[in-house]
């Protein structure tokens, strides 16, 4: 996995967990790992414009609505969150018009008091 791949994919987690995380929805069935899979590259693809400085685009925030928590906690690791600004990241949520809750965990980010 190349480098800016990676921070595309730390973005999208990022954006997914602080605005999933104050609407936390799990089905009554779990998620497949390869339905968790595809949001993931789904939303990897709508928001690439964010990891180059462009603000998120509709579509965009439509995807960090729509994807599941379950689907991106479990992968974001110490070494996936070191890549991420979690102030800058909170300032593009809240540029979608969600609401980000304070000193939230989901793996190994969390966000600020």
């Amino acid at each position: 996995m190349g480098k800016p791949w990676s921070m595309l994919m730390a973005m999208l987690v990022i954006l997914t967990l602080v605005i999933n995380s104050f609407e936390v929805k799990f089905a009554s069935a779990k998620m497949s790992e390869s339905a968790c899979k595809e949001e993931r590259r789904i939303g990897v693809n709508a928001c690439k414009p964010v990891l180059y400085g462009k603000v998120p685009s509709p579509k965009c925030c439509e995807r960090i609505r729509l994807t599941h928590v379950e689907c991106v906690c479990s992968v974001i690791t110490p070494k996936l969150a070191a890549l991420v600004d979690i102030k800058a990241a909170v300032r593009i949520v809240e540029g979608c018009g969600r609401r980000v809750p304070r000193n939230y965990k989901c793996g190994s980010i969390t966000t600020p008091p």
